[in-house]
C-alpha cells in the first residue's frame, strides 16, 4: 500500500513539475515586460481565477446550508420582534440553542473550506511557483540581476525586494484596486440609477 501511494505522489509530483515547466516557457515569451511586470501580471491572473471560482465552485451543500442558516435567522429575528419583549428574548434564545449556532458553524465551516479551495490554494500554488521560477538565480540568468527592486540605503545595505515580497504586494495592492474600482463603478451605477440604490417601503 505504502509503494502503491509512493508511486502515485511521485506522479502527481512529476505532473505538476511538467505543468509548471510548461507554464513557465510560455511566459518566457513575456520576458521583455521585466520581472516586475511579469510578477505584477501574475499577481492579476491570481486575482482573475480566485474571483471566477468564487462562481464556479458552489456545492450543493453549501447552498442548502446557506438556506437554513438564513432561515433559522429569520425566525430569530421574527421572535425578536415579539410585542412581549421577554418572551421574544426567550424564543431567540430557544433558537440559537436549538438551531441556530449550529446552523451558523456548520455553514461557515463550510464557507472556510470552499475560501480555502477558491481563494488561498490558487495563491499557493502561484507563490510556490514564483518562488521556483523566480529565484535570484533564475532572475540573473533571465534578466541579468538576482532582483526586482534595489533601493539603496545610507546606512546599512542596500534594500533588496525579491519576487515573493514583490508578488504578495502586486496581490494585495490588485485585490485593494479591484474593491476600489468595485466601489467605485457601484457608486457611479447609484448615482446615475438613485432610483435603484433607494430601499422600497412597503405600505403599512
Amino acid at each position: 500500500m505504502n509503494a502503491f501511494m509512493d508511486t502515485i505522489w511521485e506522479k502527481i509530483a512529476a505532473a505538476a513539475i511538467a505543468l509548471a515547466a510548461g507554464f513557465d516557457t510560455l511566459l518566457m515569451s513575456f520576458d521583455f515586460m521585466g520581472p516586475a511586470a511579469l510578477v505584477c501580471l501574475l499577481a492579476l491572473l491570481t486575482v482573475l481565477v480566485t474571483k471566477s471560482l468564487n462562481r464556479l465552485i458552489i456545492t450543493k451543500r453549501y447552498i442548502e446550508l446557506e438556506k437554513n442558516f438564513n432561515h433559522w435567522h429569520d425566525m430569530r429575528q421574527t421572535a425578536m420582534q415579539c410585542e412581549d419583549r421577554e418572551k421574544g428574548k426567550a424564543l431567540a434564545k430557544n433558537i440559537d440553542q436549538a438551531e441556530l449556532n449550529r446552523a451558523y458553524y456548520d455553514y461557515f465551516f463550510e464557507g472556510l473550506l470552499l475560501g480555502l479551495v477558491r481563494k488561498l490554494l490558487p495563491v499557493f500554488i502561484v507563490l510556490s511557483y514564483i518562488n521556483e521560477y523566480f529565484q535570484p538565480i533564475r532572475l540573473t540568468e533571465r534578466f541579468g540581476r538576482s532582483y526586482i527592486f534595489k533601493f539603496d540605503s545610507p546606512s546599512a545595505d542596500p534594500i533588496v525586494i525579491g519576487a515573493v515580497l514583490w508578488y504578495i504586494i502586486a496581490l494585495l495592492s490588485t485585490y485593494l484596486g479591484w474593491y476600489l474600482l468595485k466601489t467605485v463603478f457601484k457608486l457611479i451605477k447609484n448615482k446615475a440609477d438613485p432610483l435603484s440604490a433607494e430601499p422600497t417601503s412597503e405600505p403599512a
